[in-house]
């Protein structure tokens, strides 16, 4: 099968839209598929290393024009040119498109899939349905989602969502995103191990890994660890991620008299995170909101129980592993306080039960024979004359 991916993102970006992608298609190479992908330039200018199972086409990122050229979309215009061209030259051939997430790129290959009567399935990860809001009379991403042989979304509480906002119809499915092999459980002499490895002297350690945003809402753990380790020497706040909150962070940090028991790692590798996840006594997630957050559910898989904030995907993984995920309003720093001080009290790993949860609704496995599955109906819908199912007989 030929699948091409197109998606706004892909590494060294490090959204869920960024890497999904890229973890499919190795799979789908690993199958012996094989696998193109259209993408944007990475944000932020960072540079491009694509090392990923098939060839890659970038194109640049869209400048917006001003004055009476952005009032009449111009640049978007010129813009959805490039991107049509760009398939024309990437997917021609493609069995199936897989789309990812919304934004021009996506809306272009969606209308261009429906010109050329090729199927196409599309992912959505949070922001597309959090901050839908159609654009009349004509609005691109819903037909988008109208088009798709079928729609995949991260989370049970996004689907549930869509379906409130009215964006319902046949072949809507949730599947979880994948939790790699580095996460899991570690002995007690491995994470000690780890714990010196990393630097850390304090014996209890709280984590959080989220990029240094407001929505992620590092600034509530900041306060909320203050006053939850008032007095204690003994307990380490690591904070993987970067961001444009840093600077910020770091001085409410010293501000709070706790710069010496904060730890702000930057961008660092799956490996080192994995790690941190596993010495870890007590992950915490402050998000504003969250569709399904990887990085607790990588926790857990680790054997570290979670904190977390009454957002969607907070309230979802509570309903999903139990006591092993604490939810609190969120912004309620008093609360989040004295979740992390009770959690201190006496630590408990993760229990088995959520571990197996893991590996059998998360696992690289799950996952890839869930889209696996998802690829063969749309690619055999496809092949059908102009893409319609077949019809059932009478009686």
């Amino acid at each position: 099968m030929k699948i091409c991916h197109v998606t706004p993102h892909l590494p060294p970006d490090q959204g869920a839209n960024a890497l999904l992608p890229a973890e499919l298609g190795r799979w789908a190479a690993a199958r012996g598929d094989q696998v193109r992908f259209l993408s944007l330039a990475p944000a932020q200018g960072r540079a491009a290393s694509d090392d990923l199972p098939g060839p890659v086409r970038r194109l640049p990122r869209r400048d917006r024009a001003s004055g009476l050229g952005g009032v009449l979309r111009i640049d978007a215009w010129r813009h959805s040119k490039a991107i049509s061209a760009a398939l024309d030259a990437t997917a021609h051939d493609a069995d199936v498109l897989h789309l990812h997430s919304n934004g021009l790129i996506v809306e272009v290959a969606a209308a261009w899939a429906r010109h050329r009567r090729r199927p196409f399935v599309l992912t959505l990860y949070g922001t597309e349905i959090w901050h839908y809001r159609p654009r009349w009379p004509i609005d691109p991403f819903t037909r988008a989602f109208r088009g798709a042989s079928e729609v995949i979304f991260y989370s049970a509480r996004l689907l549930a969502r869509a379906k409130e906002l009215g964006l319902d119809r046949p072949g809507l499915s949730v599947i979880y995103p994948a939790v790699g092999p580095a996460f899991q459980p570690r002995d007690e002499a491995t994470r000690q191990a780890w714990r010196a490895a990393l630097g850390i002297g304090e014996p209890l350690v709280v984590l959080n890994v989220k990029r240094l945003h407001e929505l992620a809402g590092q600034k509530f753990l900041i306060d909320a660890f203050a006053r939850a380790t008032r007095g204690r020497e003994d307990v380490r706040l690591v904070i993987c991620g970067t961001g444009p909150l840093r600077p910020d962070l770091e001085r409410q940090a010293r501000d709070a008299g706790i710069e010496s028991r904060v730890t702000f790692t930057g961008l660092i590798s799956n490996e080192e995170v994995a790690r941190h996840a596993a010495v870890a006594d007590l992950f915490v997630l402050p998000s504003l909101l969250e569709a399904l957050p990887t990085v607790a559910v990588e926790a857990l898989a680790s054997g570290t129980p979670v904190v977390s904030a009454d957002h969607p995907g907070g309230v979802e993984l509570n309903e999903l592993f139990g006591d092993d995920v604490l939810v609190v309003p969120r912004g309620n720093t008093d609360l989040l306080a004295r979740a992390i001080v009770e959690a201190l009290q006496q630590p408990q790993r993760a229990s088995p039960s959520s571990i197996e949860l893991v590996n059998r609704r998360f696992g690289p496995a799950a996952v890839e024979s869930a889209y696996s599955a998802v690829y063969q109906r749309a690619k055999g819908a496809g092949q059908r004359p102009e893409g319609r199912p077949q019809s059932k007989g009478k009686g």
